[in-house]
């Protein structure tokens, strides 16, 4: 798990310094900040429609070969970048054609990565070693944002799609080597395939369809998805919305949200820490931290100065960090081995959906209300949802059944009223 945990940051770092140079790029070959947000949306857009297949994959390939093979893949793709930037020969279609081929790629190796960190530990420490990830993730995107531009000054642009490459080439050396620790629960394609009906055909359980119906059969994950999209739309995206109220009503500059940015950074590691501590993660507990987070982003609407809003600010990184750590660990390990990768691909497809979404909607609600009417209707929407659904889940607690003594009953009617 450690070695995981190395092989992810140095591949975190290195994706998210491509990021970053990918959109300098493009600004540089056309000038164009919709052709930058475009680019992006292309490199998104396969999650959209194949993360299902890809899911459905990841279940059926042996996982550690599957990883392996998806992030040599991305590696390299990522040199071809860099040998065409040397060459000055990438122009924008190229660009287009290699992001959307990174975009297929991801939406099998997402999957794979991520159950395959999950199967080194023990089942009981699953929801810490989720924590892990996320602790590696948002490290490994601040080193990453930091070294492109110190790349790019001394080495040139080429070198950061480079040493991403390298990055990925590292992940796929390490794979090879990973043993699941004692009590770690393997995926399903490390042990026997689900026996076949007779005729030899694919077994049910198997397929995309078992998946669809799986995560729209079972209420936790259902709900799980319906707090998740509802925060998504109407909170988290912080980067639109507090850049709007701090250049805005607060009248900061680009330093001042830098600040901002960077307290929000630091918010999201330190809830990473405390996600890792989680030993039995719910999805209670993930709708009360998103509705705790609204009720502070209502908070920090209503901020009137940008020191009140920084102190509101890392407590909101903190609950959305705890918050997703609690939700992933929920989806990764409520459903079972053989169904993982295709409740991922499901949920990056609903996801994906949310992050095209989203912003718009919140742009749209910003130009009708405001950055601070923005924050604050958006947070009090979350948080009314939320309790409504808790009012109505209560509500629907069912009530024990007694059933009646007779004469000359069978013995152990109360345990079988308890059981009824």
């Amino acid at each position: 798990m450690r070695w995981w945990s190395v092989a992810n940051f140095a591949s975190n770092a290195g994706t998210w310094m491509q990021l970053t140079v990918q959109n300098l790029l493009v600004l540089q070959i056309t000038g164009s900040a919709a052709a930058t947000g475009l680019s992006m949306s292309v490199q998104a857009a396969p999650a959209l429609f194949m993360s299902l297949l890809g899911g459905t994959a990841v279940d059926r390939w042996p996982l550690k070969l599957t990883a392996a093979v998806s992030q040599a893949l991305l590696g390299a793709v990522a040199f071809t970048t860099a040998v065409l930037v040397a060459m000055d020969r990438l122009d924008m279609t190229s660009l287009m054609v290699l992001a959307a081929v990174t975009g297929v790629i991801a939406t099998v190796d997402g999957p794979a990565c991520a159950l395959l960190g999950n199967d080194l530990v023990p089942v009981e420490d699953v929801p810490s070693a989720i924590g892990v990830g996320a602790l590696v993730h948002n490290a490994g995107r601040l080193v990453g944002t930091a070294l492109a531009g110190v790349t790019v000054g001394f080495l040139g642009t080429a070198s950061a799609y480079a040493a991403n490459g390298l990055s990925f080439l590292f992940v796929t050396a390490v794979i090879p080597f990973l043993r699941p620790a004692p009590g770690a629960v393997r995926h399903a394609a490390h042990v026997k395939a689900a026996p076949r009906p007779e005729g030899g055909a694919s077994a049910p359980d198997m397929t995309v369809r078992q998946g669809l119906r799986f995560f729209a059969r079972r209420p936790r994950l259902v709900a799980l998805a319906a707090v998740t999209g509802i925060s998504a739309i109407f909170g988290r995206n912080y980067g639109l919305t507090l850049a709007v109220l701090v250049t805005g009503p607060l009248a900061g500059g680009a330093g001042s949200f830098g600040t901002v940015s960077t307290v929000l950074a630091v918010g999201g590691i330190l809830g990473a820490v405390l996600g890792a501590r989680l030993r039995r993660p719910s999805v209670r507990l993930v709708g009360m931290l998103a509705a705790s987070g609204a009720l502070l982003q209502v908070a920090a609407g209503l901020s009137p100065s940008l020191a009140v809003l920084l102190v509101l600010v890392l407590p909101m990184a903190i609950v959305e960090s705890v918050s997703d750590t609690a939700g992933t660990a929920v989806l990764q390990t409520d459903p079972p081995a053989h169904l993982r990768g295709r409740v991922l691909g499901v949920w990056s497809s609903i996801g994906t959906l949310w992050g095209l979404g989203g912003p718009p909607a919140l742009g749209l609600l910003m130009e009708q209300a405001g950055a601070r009417g923005a924050l604050v209707t958006g947070g009090l929407i979350i948080a009314a949802t939320i309790g409504a659904g808790f009012a109505l889940r209560s509500r629907r607690t069912p009530a024990p059944v007694v059933l009646p003594t007779k004469d000359g009953d069978i013995t152990g009617r109360a345990a079988l009223d308890t059981a009824a």
